[in-house]
């Protein structure tokens, strides 16, 4: 079929695209009818008008004519009109039967919508961004407000765990060694459950004497023993109700009072000693040991049905020598703490916050706490100096020992090599290990290298 030159005009005026035709100068040859609704200008004082003139003029910019004219091949730009539209215009090159560029054609697409969209989506991002940031520190001062500085991944999980078992009804145990604020854990999940209103009940079963824990736990009915209160007494399990029990260094019950426990737990329902009448109790059960239960139960000193019962969540807490991004804003923290309580203004000198932030602080966040507040009330002056500090629990190889390798190179070199392993271990960058040491980050680099550390 041959079209003839109306049929070609009317092929494309039903085209839904806007189409600009220019020839090689820039003058325009051919406008569909919809230009108007762009660009503002009636189609036929478009036609025989240059786009540079129109783009010097603010009808839109830029002009994709130049840039084809230039290139030769097909090119897509965003254009601007002078009411502020949005065009995705692509031109295409025409050539003629010699090969030489003829006529460029032009189509649009109105695309202001999308790309208000796409800006309203950036903003968006920043907001959600800025949301974020707010949501972590809000985060932070909710950890400080129950006495936890979290830095490491390791304590923010542990600490997201707990808040997540907060308000469900469920047995938690809590792992870890002495001093790593087991306590601190369980008194949070209290406050973040259901049971906010209610008591906090905390039993520490290792300070309690065997014969003495079943009347403290459980109490006794009036006259059941000599010289006891004659009226009896409530004893810490019905003093729970309503509330959480928290059963702190649960490994260190006996075997005769684990089963009166473990009855218990499982009934929610016990006798006071001497009693003859049972009462029910509604609590909610934490529980806490630094003590290996899953080994003591393989030992037989622990019943395994209990520790079932116990460990329905459990939540181990790492020691500081495991969070050491935690060490240096703890220091900070109980430095401040104790400087406003016993009203010193004490300063860190960078050798001492050295010193203390690479110890191994056996005792953990208790031990770190107590060598904050002895060093604030002893220092003779304002500033904390390195020899200020004194460990007492520093092992005497740590202290005063030290192991020739050979040469004194080769010493330095061993001990150079220790540290770097260390650091490397500790860090997760090279630049974290080389502000941690206090040496730039080509030279951790190159003593990697030289070490053949990974």
């Amino acid at each position: 079929m041959i079209y003839t030159k109306d049929e070609s005009e009317r092929i494309l005026e039903s085209l839904q695209d806007d189409l600009l035709v220019t020839d090689v100068s820039g003058t325009i040859t051919k406008v569909t009818h919809t230009m108007k609704k762009l660009y503002g200008v009636e189609n036929d004082e478009l036609v025989g008008q240059s786009v540079y003139d129109l783009e010097k003029a603010g009808i839109f910019k830029p002009a994709v004519t130049p840039m084809v004219k230039k290139n030769k091949k097909r090119t897509t730009i965003i254009q601007t009109t002078n009411d502020n539209k949005k065009l995705l215009v692509t031109g295409i090159p025409v050539f003629d039967d010699n090969g030489d560029l003829w006529r460029i054609a032009t189509y649009s697409h109105d695309v202001t919508e999308l790309v208000n969209i796409k800006d309203y989506l950036s903003e968006m991002e920043e907001e959600m961004e800025r949301v974020l940031y707010e949501l972590n520190r809000l985060r932070g001062q909710y950890l400080q407000e129950y006495g936890f500085i979290a830095r490491s991944s390791t304590m923010k999980r542990c600490l997201e765990m707990a808040r997540q078992v907060a308000d469900v009804d469920v047995n938690v145990l809590l792992l870890g060694e002495s001093g790593v604020g087991k306590t601190q854990i369980a008194k949070m999940v209290h406050k973040e459950s259901p049971r906010k209103d209610g008591p906090f009940i905390e039993v520490n079963c290792g300070a309690i004497p065997e014969t003495l824990f079943e009347s403290e736990f459980f109490g006794y009915a009036g006259g059941t023993f000599t010289g006891s209160n004659k009226n009896g007494k409530v004893g810490l399990a019905e003093l729970a109700e309503g509330g959480t029990l928290f059963l702190d260094e649960v490994g260190e019950l006996s075997l005769n009072n684990q089963v009166k426990v473990l009855k218990f737990i499982q009934e929610k329902e016990f006798y006071p000693v001497g009693g003859r009448k049972s009462k029910k109790v509604d609590f909610r059960l934490i529980s806490a040991t630094n003590r290996p239960l899953e080994k003591l139960v393989q030992e037989d000193k622990f019943r395994e049905d209990l520790f079932f019962r116990l460990n329905v969540v459990p939540i181990t807490i790492p020691p500081l020598r495991e969070r050491t991004p935690d060490i240096i804003p703890l220091i900070e923290h109980f430095v401040q703490e104790f400087s406003e309580k016993y009203e010193r203004e004490i300063q860190l000198e960078k050798g001492a916050m050295k010193l203390l932030s690479e110890h191994d602080w056996r005792g953990n966040v208790r031990e770190l706490m107590n060598v904050i507040e002895r060093l604030i009330v002893t220092t003779p002056s304002n500033v904390l100096k390195p020899e200020d500090i004194w460990m007492p629990n520093k092992s005497t190889d740590q202290q005063d020992k030290f192991s020739f390798q050979g040469s004194l190179p080769e010493t330095l070199a061993s001990v150079e090599e220790k540290i770097i392993k260390e650091a490397a271990s500790q860090c997760r960058t090279t630049t974290e290990m080389a502000e941690w040491l206090g040496i730039s980050q080509p030279s951790v680099v190159r003593k990697l290298k030289k070490y053949n550390i990974k």
